[in-house]
């Protein structure tokens, strides 16, 4: 607990009170946004993580596309802030300065940020329209988030086994092209297979009565057909043993069924394996290692009990 209340007021230092993002000045807030390890969390903590989110984005996945999302994101900002507290965790000026030179390459500017002040006060002020401090300060506290995720996956070492290796390959070089058609129901699924197998013609004229219904991924890899449109493992490699022009029965997709036509398909060529084999163990041994801290902050979280002391909306 002592260590939690040394975080929470170190950091507050370097949170900026002004951000307010549209509070009404005359709205009475919380003292905290919350609170984890039954710890609260000052308010300014919080508009600062969320600040970070919205001006630099999600680092770490998926862009948050609800405010729901959003402050899921900013409260695994704020727990992993902490948790890089507590193993004390630094981030160098020669680190940040890094990081804003890298930006800026990436933007194609074409001043001295370390010499031309005013140019890069300007910048940063038509970027995020806060304060050089700031800005800098949000990011050292993202560098120190990165470095302890990637602290946490040097201390996984995950086992490979061959099958594993092999299995991915077969997932990347197997490549299959078909034809889909969603629904919503599996009933309704079971009853357009069944015409369909029955009259050779059904599919082309239920396509041309409603052709926004039909979909095609493309010739692509059966790792992209599971992953994108979450296929089971099972039905892709299924539909490898059949031919084109082949109706497969209705299957789980990201969204209700798929009902499949089989339009090409092309094998793995299982001599290429051996030359590949040790970046597939590598390929494995990383996805292995960010499930790894996936589960970690999954646990984290628990761990921290977190309450969210603002709007139901928040939480």
């Amino acid at each position: 607990m002592k260590k939690i209340l040394l975080f929470l007021c170190a950091i507050i230092f370097i949170f900026s009170p002004n951000l307010s993002f549209g509070q009404d000045p005359a709205k009475k807030e919380p003292e905290a946004a919350g609170e984890f390890f039954g710890a609260p969390v000052p308010m300014n903590n919080y508009y600062f993580a969320k600040g970070a989110l919205v001006i630099f984005g999600n680092r770490w996945g998926a862009q948050p596309q609800t405010p729901q999302e959003l402050e899921g994101c900013v409260w695994n900002d704020l727990l992993l802030s902490y948790e890089a507290f507590r193993r004390n965790i630094e981030v160098s000026r020669e680190e940040v300065g890094a990081e804003i030179t890298k930006m800026l390459k990436a933007e194609k500017v074409e001043f001295d940020w370390n010499k031309d002040k005013e140019a890069y006060t300007k910048w940063i002020k038509g970027k995020a329209n806060e304060p050089v401090e700031l800005f800098e300060n949000q990011l050292k506290h993202l560098i120190q988030l990165q470095k302890l995720r990637q602290q946490v996956m040097d201390g996984i070492t995950p086992a490979v086994t061959e099958e594993e290796a092999y299995q991915e390959f077969l997932n990347e070089y197997n490549t299959l092209g078909i034809e889909l058609v969603q629904f919503d129901q599996l009933k309704s699924a079971e009853e357009f297979y069944n015409r369909a197998k029955k009259n050779p013609e059904f599919w082309d004229k239920e396509k041309n009565k409603r052709p926004k219904d039909f979909k095609r991924p493309g010739f692509v890899a059966l790792e992209f057909l599971m992953d994108m449109w979450k296929l089971p493992k099972d039905a892709v490699y299924k539909m490898m043993k059949m031919k084109a022009g082949d109706i497969y029965p209705p299957a789980p997709i990201y969204k209700g069924y798929g009902v499949f036509k089989i339009l090409e398909l092309k094998a793995a060529e299982e001599l290429k394996y051996p030359q590949l084999k040790n970046s597939y163990y590598e390929q494995i041994k990383m996805k292995k290692k960010y499930e790894g801290l996936n589960e970690w902050i999954k646990n984290l979280k628990l761990q921290a009990n977190i309450k969210v002391y603002l709007g139901e909306e928040k939480k």
